[in-house]
């Protein structure tokens, strides 16, 4: 649907062009606009680099995983179906950790491998209700249907409290702003009032 819309989107610009005598305009448009996206390209190229691998060490020194303990209230809270010591859990920390850096592209991976997590956790369930071990409340959900888990948790990322918000800093860094840093207490208070909002939502259809 976006190749679509983005087709449509430039054919109409350069037949506007064509028709009002603009043509040159619209090259010179579209040359200027790829020489910016690489340059725009390669910024972020080098932030995304410096932040996933500090992510990376973080992982590695054990840091996130200690982290992810000391979510472990919250992430109960957040999702109470989900078994205590469930890795989907520390794949779930782990992206919330990173959307609160602001990193969207360390959270990425993270996010994937939490859906694919809940979704063997569902498999279990629906193995389980077969063999008429799970009924009631925990009732698994039809094959192919989001759970509440995936739900809750598609709705937390997308909402994405950020404490940094590395991707605007760097935005704004590229295209000259004064000050760059500026948008961190709109971002944060923004994202704060999103997540409450999302969280709210969540408990209360998962009711």
């Amino acid at each position: 649907m976006l190749n679509y819309l983005w087709a449509f989107m430039i054919l109409a610009g350069i037949l506007w062009g064509a028709f009002h005598g603009n043509l040159s305009a619209v090259t010179d448009g579209a040359l200027n606009s790829a020489k910016e996206a690489v340059m725009l390209s390669i910024t972020m190229l080098g932030i995304m680099s410096f932040w996933t691998g500090i992510m990376e060490i973080g992982q590695k020194s054990g840091l996130i995983e200690r982290l992810s303990k000391k979510m472990g209230p919250v992430l109960h809270y957040l999702f109470p179906r989900i078994p205590k010591n469930h890795k989907s859990l520390t794949y779930i920390a782990t992206n919330i950790i990173a959307n609160i850096l602001g990193l969207g592209w360390a959270a990425t991976p993270a996010g994937l491998k939490a859906m694919e997590s809940l979704k063997e956790l569902e498999d279990d369930r629906r193995k389980e209700e077969s063999q008429g071990r799970i009924t009631g409340k925990r009732k698994a959900v039809a094959e192919g249907t989001a759970n509440n888990e995936m739900c809750n948790f598609l709705i937390i990322n997308t909402s994405s409290l950020q404490l940094i918000p590395v991707t605007m800093i760097a935005y704004r860094s590229q295209y000259g702003s004064v000050n760059p840093t500026a948008i961190v207490g709109p971002a944060l208070l923004a994202t704060l009032v999103s997540t409450v909002v999302g969280v709210a939502a969540c408990k209360l259809l998962d009711r």
